[in-house]
């Protein structure tokens, strides 16, 4: 496999400053104290961090569905990341992952199963282990 990049550069002071993350050949994301806390126009490393994880989810839901004989026709995916003051710091403590996806045929308890197990083993997952994750997952036919 190959190796997936990610870049990030910082102008400035703590909350003066403003930068940009890259995520590979995609386009730039710019980003700030502003947008990290402040509820402004932009993004910050947790959207991205949800992002992945959302995206990782999806495409790995798809493969377990299909290992299961199921064909979704779509998975929508949304990440809700808390990011929380711990002592001096913060911390990402738990994120909320909600799902709905369109798989004809598919009865509830067969894809709650696959989806939980999606959610402990695809890449970005494992990669956050050390974070809460739980997973709503709704099935539309």
């Amino acid at each position: 496999m190959g190796i997936s990049k990610g870049s990030a550069q910082w102008n400035g002071g703590f909350k003066d400053g403003k930068g940009t993350m890259k995520p590979g050949h995609a386009s730039e994301v710019p980003f700030s104290v502003g947008t990290r806390f402040e509820g402004q126009q932009g993004s910050n490393p947790e959207e991205m961090i949800g992002a992945a994880l959302s995206g990782c989810f999806s495409m790995a839901l798809s493969v377990g569905l299909e290992k299961a004989g199921l064909k979704p026709t779509r998975i929508q995916t949304n990440a809700d990341v808390s990011l929380d003051k711990q002592g001096e710091g913060f911390a990402i403590t738990t994120i909320t992952l909600s799902t709905e996806a369109t798989v004809p045929g598919a009865d509830d308890a067969r894809f709650q199963q696959i989806a939980e197990e999606t959610k402990k083993g695809c890449p970005v997952s494992k990669a956050l282990a050390g974070v809460n994750i739980t997973l709503k997952a709704k099935l539309t036919t």
